[in-house]
């Protein structure tokens, strides 16, 4: 039988998700491991969109595949509607199957077509028939726009339209969060809208969200919350209105003097006009 999604998740105002203490480094040959993530703790509940903001390297995608299962962490806790990601008494893949991941570059199976693609995993994961799997397929794919191109390999496509699919994807094997690590990052200017407008149409009703993205605009649409990091670490962690209104929010870490110019100037790059 088909699990039921929310019978797997905490209660109403419960965290869905849980970073406590969370580090994560990586070897460099020659040199001195380099430190991704340094002490993250955050926790986010049912329904909220938070987008992780900071230059690069500072530790937002490595964040995202961490909660994914794709990268493992040094030490702290990951929970999942529950259950610690590193609990080995419970199958990794049944708590990495509570969120989905929308890639930078789309990560489409390039020998299956459209609707193959998007039925694929939950069939695999979530053990649903074939005649489920199509049906939910061509829901997605009418939702994102792409219902006559169920038939389409990826290479015919463009890309937003592939990442129209990989959201489709994303959504068919009826995640509990939503990771996003820069959807729009590898799309032409002209069709970041047509990714950016199904994401927040997804946000609006009602999916926990964490994004990863430089597109300002479309994180103060759809984000509750934002985190600015760097170094590793979350120097801010704020309601989407007071962080972008840095003068007024009333940052209350013990380095407020430093982090109040420092978020000032990142966002006086995208915020100039």
């Amino acid at each position: 039988m088909p699990e039921d999604r929310h019978s797997l998740c905490s209660a109403v105002g419960a965290p869905v998700l849980e970073l406590k203490g969370v580090a994560k480094s990586f070897a460099l040959q020659g040199s001195q491991p380099v430190m991704a993530l340094d002490n993250i703790t955050f926790d986010v509940v049912r329904g909220e969109v938070v987008t992780l903001m900071g230059p690069s390297g500072s530790g937002k995608s490595t964040c995202l595949r961490v909660i994914n299962g794709l990268e493992t962490i040094d030490s702290g806790a990951i929970t999942i509607c529950g259950q610690n990601l590193a609990d080995y008494r419970q199958p990794r893949h049944v708590v990495r199957r509570k969120t989905a991941m929308i890639f930078q570059h789309f990560e489409l199976f390039p020998h299956l077509n459209v609707i193959e693609n998007i039925r694929l995993a939950p069939r695999l994961t979530r053990g649903r028939t074939a005649m489920q799997a199509t049906k939910k397929a061509q829901e997605l794919l009418d939702m994102v726009g792409l219902s006559k191109h169920a038939q389409q390999y990826p290479a015919r496509l463009s890309g937003g339209q592939k990442q129209r699919v990989a959201i489709a994807r994303a959504l068919a094997v009826e995640p509990e969060i939503l990771l996003c690590d820069e959807p729009t990052s590898a799309l032409d200017p002209e069709l970041v809208g047509e990714v950016t407008s199904i994401l927040a149409r997804i946000a609006s009703e009602g999916m926990t969200m964490i994004l990863v993205t430089h597109e300002i605009r479309f994180a103060r649409e759809v984000s509750s919350r934002c985190l600015f990091l760097e170094s590793g670490k979350i120097h801010v962690d704020l309601p989407v209105r007071d962080f972008f209104a840095p003068n007024e929010s009333g940052i209350s870490q013990d380095n407020s003097d430093a982090v109040r110019p420092r978020l000032q100037q990142f966002l006086g790059k995208f915020l100039c006009t």
